[in-house]
């Protein structure tokens, strides 16, 4: 053969046999690598609040002047958007399974925040339109580092 050329050969099954079974155990149970990722999640999506962005870096929309009005009557902070108390931020946590995380609050206005909407008519301002000011989801940055963090948990089955 003219040029150049490379030849590579496994010699018996048996060692990648190996490595792939070790890989496929390790991804039955994605468990301990989900919780780094919570842990990493967490803190970074309460950033929002802080940064008042969605995760694509997009600002939240503005206060209305009826928000604007409310919060003055109640002598709350106006430059500051889903932060009266604190308490949405602070309810932030997540749950892993074996396969599964999930990041959110248990705070029932939450939803409306998340993905906007129309307020009850029970609510404090009934029949209002609430735009939407996403505060989860991955920064695609974010996206990168869970990427990075799974591989690297899958890697530690090939190597061992």
């Amino acid at each position: 053969m003219a040029g150049a050329s490379i030849k590579v050969s496994v010699r018996g099954e048996r060692p990648i046999a190996k490595a792939l079974n070790r890989l496929l155990k390790r991804g039955q149970n994605l468990t301990p690598v989900l919780g780094d990722i919570g842990e990493y999640l967490l803190p970074s999506t309460q950033q929002r609040f802080v940064d008042m962005q969605a995760p694509d870096g997009s600002p939240w929309a503005e206060l209305s002047g009826t928000t604007v009005e409310m919060k003055a009557a109640k002598g709350a902070r106006l430059d500051r958007i889903l932060t009266d108390s604190g308490t949405l931020a602070d309810t932030l946590h997540y749950q892993i399974s074996s396969d599964t995380l999930s990041l959110g609050s248990n705070q029932e206005y939450a939803a409306i925040q998340q993905l906007g909407g129309i307020t009850a008519p029970n609510s404090m301002i009934p029949g209002v339109e609430i735009p939407a000011r996403e505060f989860l989801g991955m920064a695609p940055f974010e996206k990168n580092e869970v990427e990075a963090m799974v591989a690297g948990y899958l890697a530690q089955a090939i190597g061992s």
